[in-house]
């Protein structure tokens, strides 16, 4: 991943418009009649499914790998949170956006470390070589 500050602000920017549209939407969709499990993995398929195409707007700009990546994670993540909390709590619309895009920040966060984890360990293969 880059770490030059327009792409840094570009995945910021893809992985917070994507966890809330897609929390936006799982809120709407599931209700609280729904089952737990089966509005955990349908809103999860729709999310990845949903960011996948989201992502090719961002990726003409930022990137196609370091958006789609964390992106659909996002996707997935931001699905299967609010689709599980949609069918066991009353949310709204905007409650749901903003846990999408609470969701969407820290799985930034979360593939950040993870990618700095990977590349340090990778250096340290290139340094033994």
């Amino acid at each position: 991943m880059d770490n030059r500050l327009y792409f840094v602000l570009g995945d910021l920017l893809t992985n917070i418009c994507i966890g809330a549209l897609i929390g936006t939407l799982a809120v709407v969709l599931v209700g609280t009649g729904w089952n737990m499990w089966l509005a955990m993995v349908l809103m999860m398929m729709l999310g990845m499914v949903l960011s996948l195409f989201l992502s090719f707007g961002f990726a003409i700009c930022f990137g196609a790998m370091e958006v789609m990546v964390p992106g659909m994670l996002t996707g997935m993540m931001s699905g299967m949170i609010l689709g599980m909390w949609g069918a066991m709590a009353e949310l709204s619309a905007i409650q749901g956006g903003a846990i999408g895009a609470v969701t969407g920040f820290a799985v930034l966060i979360v593939v950040w470390f993870a990618n700095a984890a990977l590349r340090g360990v990778a250096i340290e293969r290139e340094n033994r070589s």
